[in-house]
């Protein structure tokens, strides 16, 4: 048996048609696979690799930890000094109530903690979260996702979760003196790039400073520069009570992380003592080779190029089949009338060498998300391909 069909029979799959691309290379911008065919990645592993793939420094980092030491003690028990050189790190590039850091494996896990911290530090039981939301897709995380055609086959979920408009200034009203945490997106990724009003998520952050709630803000997928400054909640003046973390965090390894307040993260310490435990949250190596790629994307000012890079996409990428583009620096949808249109151009491209894909709550717009350091030149290429495959669909 080759290795698809290995792949198809040992690992547990998440759909019935699978892509099985056999990925040998990645490097930068490219990849390639096992035949040697080189793809322009636009999705930098859904907005995880924004420095590109394998940046040297990253490597350096991960080998080095390597050879020091690896998995040793569940974390929060030992003082593993890659995980307090990038806590400290990230928190010296944060608002000042945004001090400590709870790290994960995952995001998914950076918004069960969260969940956990709101209620436990609150004492309060209810959640809000918004329609088209993404937050990850454990128990947890599903019960707050904005979709019930993702939630219905795994019902019952978590009780108390109330489910508003995103925008709406009317639904604020429902937040009140008995919810615990209200989380949002700062940007909606998977609902297509749908941007926030800006006095809309002013609005919110005061509705929850009024009733003493707390606001969480999912920068998962928009933290680290993807949106055009290296947090998306800067844009807005605002800032939350829990930020999570994940993606770019780990520099293309496995690392989530959830960050507040010390007052507020030391609930996790007492009645009961380790309120919230993770083994392998925080890996040594994850954090190492995290920590390396944010330093890389503060020093060589890696954000300064990505409102260009932006304008190049909306350039280049005009057609009578793209419906609109929405955008916020390098998170893109590029709207076509159905998912099967949109299915069609994303095979194609494929078959042409540009890897992309489409969005959880808009399966009908294209998912631009590539490395943060793409080069112009690799933007001009792949935008001649996308405009020369619609092309071939218009004839």
């Amino acid at each position: 048996m080759n290795n698809r069909e290995l792949f198809l029979r040992h690992v547990g799959q998440t759909s019935g048609a699978p892509l099985c691309l056999n990925i040998v290379k990645a490097v930068g911008s490219k990849m390639w696979d096992n035949n040697g065919k080189e793809y322009i990645d636009l999705i930098a592993g859904i907005s995880v690799c924004n420095i590109g793939h394998r940046h040297p420094n990253v490597v350096d980092a991960i080998k080095k930890q390597a050879d020091e030491y690896l998995h040793i003690m569940v974390y929060g028990e030992f003082v593993e000094n890659p995980q307090v050189h990038y806590a400290t790190h990230l928190t010296s590039h944060l608002p000042q109530n945004l001090n400590s850091v709870f790290f994960t494996a995952s995001g998914s896990e950076a918004t069960e903690g969260a969940m956990k911290l709101a209620k436990r530090f609150t004492g309060r039981t209810s959640m809000v979260s918004f329609k088209n939301s993404y937050h990850g897709s454990t128990q947890g995380a599903l019960s707050v996702m904005g979709s019930e055609y993702w939630q219905q086959a795994f019902r019952p979920l978590l009780p108390g979760i109330v489910q508003l408009n995103y925008n709406s200034f009317d639904d604020l009203d429902a937040i009140n003196e008995n919810t615990a945490c209200v989380i949002a997106e700062t940007i909606q990724a998977e609902a297509g790039v749908n941007m926030p009003d800006m006095n809309w998520l002013k609005a919110l952050r005061e509705k929850c400073t009024t009733t003493g709630t707390l606001l969480v803000l999912d920068e998962i997928q928009c933290g680290f520069g993807r949106n055009g400054t290296l947090w998306a909640f800067e844009q807005f003046g605002i800032t939350p009570d829990i930020l999570l973390l994940g993606k770019a965090l780990g520099g293309g390894m496995p690392l989530g992380a959830f960050v507040a307040d010390k007052k507020i993260m030391d609930s996790f310490t007492n009645n009961p003592v380790l309120g919230h435990i993770n083994t392998f949250g925080g890996h040594p190596v994850s954090c190492a080779a995290g920590l390396a790629a944010f330093k890389v994307l503060i020093e060589e000012e890696i954000i300064n190029g990505v409102h260009e890079k932006e304008k190049l996409f909306h350039t280049l990428l005009v057609h009578e089949k793209i419906l609109k583009i929405s955008s916020k620096g390098l998170m893109i949808a590029v709207h076509f009338d159905s998912f099967e249109t949109n299915k069609k151009i994303i095979d194609l491209l494929i078959e042409r060498g540009v890897f992309t894909d489409w969005f959880l709550f808009a399966a009908h717009a294209l998912r631009i998300a590539p490395p943060l350091n793409i080069s112009d030149e690799d933007i001009e290429i792949a935008c001649k391909i996308i405009i020369e495959v619609l092309d071939s669909l218009a004839n």
